[in-house]
């Protein structure tokens, strides 16, 4: 499976994830508004009791490496910048109450299984 199609399956399996855990999806795959540029992507945007950013990561199964690895310093402070940046773009006060949360999938393309770790609050803002 190419790397794209196993990251946008990844995002499709944490939205129903979310849904079934009584999320209400605000966003997916949102951009930032930069001129043009493409400055980065918050991959889902979902509400339950707090605004919360989510980051998915999805890797074909491999018992010596966790997806949620992936996500380091520097794509952390992308993540809160991203963060801040959307809620100035939605008119939603900086005060608001928020977290960047962790996705982390599994995928077993042969047994058609997959391994979903979540890590709420995962920069603990």
């Amino acid at each position: 499976m190419k790397k794209q199609n196993l990251g946008k399956l990844g995002e499709r399996i944490a939205q129903e994830y979310l849904l079934k855990k009584g999320y209400k999806i605000l966003d997916l795959n949102w951009q930032a508004p930069f001129s043009g540029k493409k400055f980065g992507e918050i991959d889902i945007v979902a509400k339950n009791k707090t605004i919360c950013f989510i980051e998915v990561k999805t890797i074909a199964e491999n018992p010596d490496f966790f997806p949620e690895d992936k996500v380091d310093f520097l794509k952390k402070k992308k993540l809160k910048k991203l963060a801040e940046i959307y809620l100035i773009d939605k008119k939603i006060p900086l005060d608001a109450k928020y977290q960047i949360d962790v996705i982390g999938i599994k995928i077993n393309p042969t047994a058609k299984k997959a391994k979903i770790s979540y890590f709420e609050n995962a920069l603990g803002n």
